[in-house]
């Protein structure tokens, strides 16, 4: 990473948990087992009700900690946005002090989304970074962008997805030109309440689903045509509590996940073992001591190339 600023305490937490990995301190075990370690943190995002886009650190421990971060005003209109994928950071960007970049549903819209700061860490408002991408999202209850890059080998791939209410997921492959292509949907999923993204491979992604009656699924989507997720029970009850789960990379095959129940504004921090069905090894670290009371929340990650590639499954 350069010296010149970017969003001061969301700068620390990729250097803990993103650059290079996620697992770099003590008492992370490459074995996958459930262990948390220090060096296991959430980069974690917020969109606020008033639009401003909010950083922090959910640190592993027992109990969890919070890293503070930055709050950036105005970047939406109040109240429209809805959904979020994960946001990237490029705090390499030649004239500036960082790029925030992903996409964003504001009502029934896509929008790409993001915005420059200027090397003394301020929003440029002088460089918008908003775009209408397409209408046609009234109906989607979750979206994610993954981003499979193993640079410098190929294919940098880019993948779309989408959950709608009526239980069909989709999911896009994008091309050159920031071109949406090779729609693929798979039914079924009308009980999933949310995911979160927590394996990127060149030959398949998988995503942890928590449902409305309890259970804790995950669903491995291979990268064939047609689309066929595969999904394992993990957990039969009491996931249900969960309207966001946010998911990262610890140790070389285990994931810290976030849970956020929105009606009491809580969160719950588990270090996830490599997924395995129900002999998944998932241990609970507490009540993370804050209030979740945002309208949208995502991971923040490093640009592509620089980002571990999650291997949660």
């Amino acid at each position: 990473m350069s010296g010149r600023p970017i969003a001061a305490a969301v700068a620390a937490l990729l250097v803990l948990t993103i650059t290079p990995g996620a697992a770099r301190a003590s008492g992370t075990q490459a074995s996958g087992q459930a262990t948390a370690a220090a060096a296991c943190a959430i980069a974690l995002g917020s969109v606020t009700a008033g639009g401003d886009h909010t950083t922090s650190g959910i640190i592993a421990g027992s109990p969890p900690t919070v890293q503070e971060g930055r709050t950036f005003t105005d970047i939406y209109p109040d109240g429209q946005v809805r959904l979020s994928s994960m946001i990237a950071i490029d705090p390499d960007v030649t004239g500036t002090g960082g790029v925030y970049s992903g996409f964003v549903v504001m009502g029934s819209t896509m929008y790409n989304s993001g915005f420059v700061l200027t090397e003394d860490g301020e929003v440029d408002r002088s460089r918008p970074t908003v775009s209408r991408v397409g209408g046609g999202w009234g109906e989607m209850t979750f979206f994610e962008t993954s981003k499979y890059w193993d640079y410098p080998a190929l294919p940098n791939l880019t993948t779309q997805y989408a959950l709608r209410s009526d239980g069909v997921l989709i999911r896009w492959e994008m091309r050159p030109a920031r071109l949406w292509a090779n729609k693929q949907t798979a039914g079924g999923f009308a009980a999933v309440k949310t995911m979160a993204l927590i394996s990127q491979t060149k030959t398949y992604e998988t995503f942890l689903a928590n449902t409305r009656g309890g259970a804790l699924y995950t669903i491995r989507i291979p990268r064939t045509s047609p689309m066929k997720p595969v999904v394992k029970l993990v957990r039969s009850s009491t996931w249900q509590g969960f309207e966001a789960l946010i998911a990262e990379k610890c140790g070389q095959y285990g994931t810290l996940l976030l849970g956020i129940d929105k009606d009491t504004r809580s969160g719950y921090l588990y270090a996830v073992g490599h997924a395995n069905g129900a002999a998944t090894v998932i241990k609970g670290l507490g009540r993370v001591p804050a209030t979740f009371a945002d309208a949208v929340y995502f991971r923040h990650a490093l640009r592509p190339g620089d980002a571990p590639t999650l291997f949660g499954e």
